[in-house]
């Protein structure tokens, strides 16, 4: 099957399509632009110059992909947006170009889904199989993991980081790091606990979720300090791949630093009797 376009789009000589790629009506699709196999852009989609975008995806009315970041000090060098495969990109979705302040490249890897009027600001990185929810925003060089879940109307801090199988609640506001496999929410953002029923999900063992309880309680909860209670995990826990993913997470973190644990005394022991 040859690749479809509708005849009002405007689509660059100089782009590459793969096999069977149907653009839409009124789409533009610059030239330096590289679309897999089977992929498809409805009505209205643009795609800018310095974009790569896998196989399988399909990207919904007025998506606007690769457009120059919002920075100042950005000096129109060639930088790019890469996309992986199985993406969904719904209506009217923006995703920016990296600039020479990082590495130069906004990623998404496979199978992540983005929800209507997703933003993802220059120099972000979104890891496999997550999703956002409407309006979810990244500012620029945050860093989301594997498995995440980002609800409605969030906005991320530029240079945060979200560790895999973390989920944000819908209307958080997250101005610091959220460590791995944890749940938050508030204004600004405060983590309430594991994110269980993600974990499950995911195929997490029961033994594993309870590794992960126990982690938790002993960082946030028994310790007076996140060093005090990393250095108690590593002398009382087993060092499994996820304790060791969370640790160094935690103590690791970006210059935003590490979101506060919800602090309440009541949460706290409501927390307890959860975990």
């Amino acid at each position: 099957m040859s690749v479809k376009i509708h005849p009002t789009s405007v689509v660059s000589k100089k782009a590459k399509l793969g096999v069977n790629v149907e653009v839409g009506p009124f789409c533009f699709i610059d030239e330096d632009v590289e679309i897999g196999d089977n992929t498809k852009l409805l009505n209205g989609v643009k795609i800018k110059r310095y974009t790569k975008i896998g196989s399988n995806c399909t990207i919904f009315d007025g998506a606007s992909i690769g457009n120059i970041p919002q920075h100042l000090g950005f000096k129109d060098e060639i930088t790019y947006v890469e996309i992986g495969n199985n993406v969904t990109i719904r209506e009217f979705c923006t995703i920016h170009r990296g600039t020479h302040f990082d590495d130069g490249i906004t990623k998404i890897e496979d199978n992540v889904y983005l929800m209507a009027y997703v933003h993802i600001a220059h120099d972000c990185k979104v890891g496999e199989g997550s999703i956002f929810a409407n309006n979810a925003t990244l500012g620029g060089h945050v860093r989301v993991g594997k498995k995440v879940f980002i609800g409605g109307l969030t906005p991320v801090h530029q240079f945060c980081r979200i560790g895999d199988f973390a989920m944000i609640g819908g209307g958080a506001v997250v101005i610091k790091d959220i460590p791995p496999f944890t749940r938050a929410g508030r204004n600004p953002a405060h983590i309430f606990g594991l994110n269980i029923i993600g974990l499950r999900r995911n195929g997490f063992s029961n033994e594993t979720i309870k590794l992960l309880k126990e982690l938790y309680k002993t960082v946030f909860l028994r310790a007076k300090t996140l060093e005090e209670g990393i250095e108690l995990a590593k002398k009382e826990l087993p060092q499994t791949p996820e304790v060791k993913l969370f640790l160094d997470f935690i103590e690791k973190p970006s210059k935003r630093g590490i979101a506060p644990e919800a602090s309440k005394k009541k949460e706290k022991e409501k927390l307890s009797e959860e975990l």
